[in-house]
């Protein structure tokens, strides 16, 4: 199982010891960057769900583009 925690920078140490010292748990921080994306990628999941279940209306690609 996979989880994203967010805490704030200056408790980040303390836990992420705690969390190395159980053999069984692989820890490992994400950089800004790649924490932005997952977000984004979430949000655009969240946003297809609720176009295919007809809750909010699809663009069109052409305007997508032309919005690029």
């Amino acid at each position: 199982m996979k989880i994203l925690i967010d805490i704030p920078d200056n408790k980040a140490a303390s836990l992420m010891d705690v969390l190395n010292s159980i053999s069984y748990v692989k820890a490992k921080p994400l950089t800004d960057a790649k924490a932005v994306l997952m977000k984004e990628i979430r949000e655009a999941v969240e946003e297809m769900k609720l176009i295919r279940a007809g809750k909010k209306k699809a663009r069109n690609a052409e305007d997508f583009l032309n919005e690029l």
